[in-house]
C-alpha cells in the first residue's frame, strides 16, 4: 500500500505555494537540493509526477493538486480540532487570518476590529490585502479563514456568510462640475471628465466593466492603479473622478472631504459585498466570532 509521508507532502506544498524550490528552501531553511530531493522521493514512492518545471519556477500535475488538496483539508482538520481544544478554555489563544480587498480596510479598522481586540484580547489576526482573485485564492486554499470582497464571481468552493447591496457610485470633490449635472446621473454624462480606475483583478473594475459592455461605451482612465489610497487622493487633489461603493469613502462623506454621486445602471445597482468562507470548512470559535462581529459592526454589511 503506497503511504503518503507529511513531511515531503509539506515540503512539496510550500514549492508550489511559493512557486519556486528555492523560495521554499528559504522558507524552510534548508538547501534547495534537500527539498528537491524530498519532493521526488515522494513522487517515487507514490508513482507520479507532482510537479511540472518551468523557467519561472514550479507548478502542480493534476496528481500534484490532488495530493495538495488532501493536504491542504489535513491542515484544516488539525486545525478544527486543536480550535475545539482551546473553546473548551474559552476564546483566550488562537490565530485568526483575514484576506480582504483594499477597500474595506478603513471601514474594518475604524471600529469593528479595535473593538474585537478589546472583546478577545488574546486572539491575535493577520489580515493580507489583495484584489478579488487573491482574496478568493486565499479562502480556497485555507489561507484565510475568511474574504472580505467586492462583488466576487460565482465560485463552486466558496460560500457567502454575508452580503449586503452596495452600489457603485461616482466620487468626486465637493467643487466638481459633476456635482452640478443633471440626475439622475448616467454613465454617458461622465465620459468627458477624467477618471481614475482600479486594476481588473478587482471586483469593482469588473463590474464596471460589464456595466460598459452593457451601453457601449468605454471608459479611458488616466491613472489606473490596485491602490484605493490612491484614488482617494486622486479626488481629494481634484484631478478627476472614481468608482466606488460609498462605504469605501464613509469617513471622507462625513468629513465633507468627498462626495458619492448615485448612478442610473442597473448593473452598478447591483454591486454587493460578500464576507467569504471556504465552503465546507468549518471555522473554529474564534474565526465564527469574528465573522458575526464583522458582519454586525461593518458599514459594508449593514448598508
Amino acid at each position: 500500500m503506497k503511504e503518503i509521508k507529511e513531511q515531503r507532502l509539506a515540503y512539496l506544498y510550500e514549492a508550489v505555494s511559493l512557486g519556486t524550490v528555492r523560495a521554499a528552501a528559504d522558507k524552510l531553511n534548508l538547501a534547495p537540493s534537500a527539498v528537491s530531493r524530498q519532493i521526488a522521493l515522494l513522487e517515487e514512492e507514490l508513482a507520479c509526477t507532482l510537479i511540472e518545471r518551468h523557467r519561472k519556477g514550479v507548478t502542480a500535475t493534476e496528481a500534484g493538486e490532488i495530493l495538495l488538496s488532501y493536504y491542504r483539508q489535513s491542515l484544516s482538520s488539525e486545525e478544527t480540532c486543536l480550535a475545539k481544544l482551546q473553546a473548551l478554555e474559552g476564546l483566550e489563544r488562537g490565530h485568526i487570518k483575514l484576506a480582504v480587498g483594499e477597500g474595506f480596510v478603513s471601514d474594518l479598522m475604524s471600529g469593528p476590529l479595535p473593538e474585537f481586540n478589546k472583546r478577545y484580547p488574546a486572539l491575535t489576526l493577520s489580515i493580507n490585502m489583495g484584489g478579488s482573485n487573491e482574496v478568493i485564492r486565499q479562502v480556497e486554499e485555507d489561507e484565510a479563514h475568511m474574504g472580505l470582497l467586492f462583488h466576487p464571481t460565482s465560485q463552486p468552493n466558496i460560500r457567502s456568510q454575508a452580503i449586503s447591496c452596495q452600489p457603485i457610485c461616482a466620487i468626486v470633490s465637493p467643487d466638481h462640475p459633476i456635482t452640478q449635472l443633471e440626475r439622475p446621473l448616467s454613465l454617458t454624462q461622465l465620459l468627458d471628465y477624467p477618471v481614475a480606475l482600479q486594476e481588473p483583478q478587482f471586483g469593482m473594475r469588473q463590474l464596471l466593466a460589464m456595466a460598459e459592455f452593457q451601453e457601449k461605451i468605454r471608459f479611458k482612465p488616466v491613472l489606473t492603479t490596485d491602490s484605493i489610497a490612491v484614488l482617494k487622493q486622486f479626488v481629494r487633489s481634484e484631478m478627476g473622478f472614481t468608482f466606488m461603493p460609498a462605504f469605501v469613502v464613509s469617513r471622507e462623506i462625513e468629513d465633507k472631504q468627498l462626495v458619492a454621486i448615485p448612478i442610473d445602471n442597473q448593473l452598478l445597482a447591483q454591486g454587493e459585498a460578500h464576507m467569504i468562507t471556504r465552503l465546507g470548512r468549518q471555522l473554529s470559535a474564534g474565526p465564527h466570532q469574528l465573522l458575526q462581529h464583522l458582519s454586525a459592526w461593518m458599514k459594508a454589511f449593514n448598508g
